[in-house]
């Protein structure tokens, strides 16, 4: 499976009538290589994509989530953040900031310690939603939130011209596990 290319990039998917728009994760810690070692070489390409998608829904039907470190997790969690210390800052730190481009783009935003947000995202969209899936890292959060999302019922369409992976191999391979959950989960 393969993505568009940024100067091949169809145009926005339809609007799903009473749907939602999830943007995962827009933040500085993922929006750039040179601010944080977490930062996507493709999120530059995607963003332009996902603020034509957020305009069109509007901001009372999407729903940006954030990630935000939380060292209480326990579990495999201690291991993780001693490979990656920097992320252990609170809440407000820059870091964790959503990008200025999507900064205003939602009425809803929830922000969770877990790479999936389906738990948190549940409680704004419901048990049935209708979402369409944009955001970063496609390998990790957006990949960690669909699949738990589509396993409770709910129907799943990810954008590829709106994800942004860690490498362009590892967003392939994130949307092609993501495919293999069609129907419940498409991908655009």
């Amino acid at each position: 499976m393969t993505s568009p290319s940024p100067t091949a990039v169809p145009a926005v998917p339809e609007v799903v009538e009473g749907g939602w728009l999830v943007v995962v994760d827009p933040q500085v810690v993922f929006a750039d290589p040179a601010t944080s070692p977490w930062g996507s070489p493709l999120w530059a390409s995607v963003v332009p994509r996902i603020v034509e998608l957020a305009a069109a829904y509007g901001p009372e039907r999407t729903v940006v989530t954030r990630f935000v470190a939380d060292s209480s997790l326990g579990g495999s969690w201690g291991p993780y953040y001693e490979d990656w210390p920097f992320a252990l800052v609170d809440d407000g730190d820059p870091l964790y900031a959503v990008v200025p481009e999507l900064a205003h783009a939602a009425v809803h935003v929830v922000t969770a310690g877990t790479f999936g947000k389906w738990p948190v995202l549940r409680d704004v969209v419901g048990d049935d939603a209708h979402l369409t899936v944009t955001g970063v890292s496609t390998d990790c959060c957006v990949l960690s939130t669909v699949l738990p999302a589509a396993d409770a019922g709910a129907t799943v369409r990810v954008v590829a011209s709106g994800c942004a992976g860690s490498t362009v191999e590892n967003h392939e391979r994130a949307l092609g596990a993501m495919a293999l959950y069609a129907p419940q989960v498409t991908i655009t």
